[in-house]
């Protein structure tokens, strides 16, 4: 059975890059979530006004890799102990959020939240927040850094060495283990 999972942790291009390589998630969707208007553009959202996050949907298989595991991978992928920002972007948008679909994500995201602190002199800010609407990112954000990787400056220094430091950290977990 496909259970599905919604985080935010900064630029959604490289959460989605780096989950879309893991054993046991299926599919991973950029989006919007957590805002105060319906069916948000990405120029809307990156104005910060909207109250929306980037955000990735992800759908993985428990049996292949438990709702824990993704936590503790989001919370090894970004800093969460930035305050609404990631690096140099910065406003709510990029906030390091966690939006739990039941009872048990929520019960297992605050879990996750005192392991993470347990690993920081500095407070873990992430939020978890209630499940809202999520939409869907425009179309060319799908895949980005798949599609737009090699040619895009944000992707070549940003998205790139972390990728390349989560595939190292990582390896057992990879779906292609000679991406590492």
């Amino acid at each position: 059975m496909i259970e599905e999972a919604i985080l935010a942790g900064g630029c959604f291009w490289c959460v989605e890059a780096i989950f879309k390589d893991v054993i046991g998630i299926s599919s991973v969707e950029s989006g919007y979530i957590g805002g105060n208007i319906a069916h948000p553009d990405y120029k809307q959202v990156c104005q910060g006004t909207t109250g929306h996050a980037e955000a990735i949907r992800l759908s993985f298989d428990p049996e292949k890799i438990r709702y824990a595991d993704i936590l503790d991978i989001f919370f090894n992928i970004h800093d969460a102990t930035q305050l609404n920002q990631q690096g140099a972007d910065v406003g709510t948008q990029y906030r390091s959020a966690i939006f739990p679909l039941n009872k048990q994500q929520e019960h297992e995201a605050q879990d996750a939240v005192v392991r993470a602190q347990a690993h920081n002199k500095k407070p873990v800010v992430t939020t978890i927040e209630s499940s809202s609407t999520f939409y869907p990112a425009e179309s060319y954000h799908q895949d980005y850094f798949e599609k737009q990787g090699s040619s895009n400056a944000y992707c070549v220094t940003v998205i790139a060495p972390k990728l390349a430091k989560f595939r190292k950290s990582y390896a057992a977990r990879l779906k292609n283990k000679s991406s590492s």
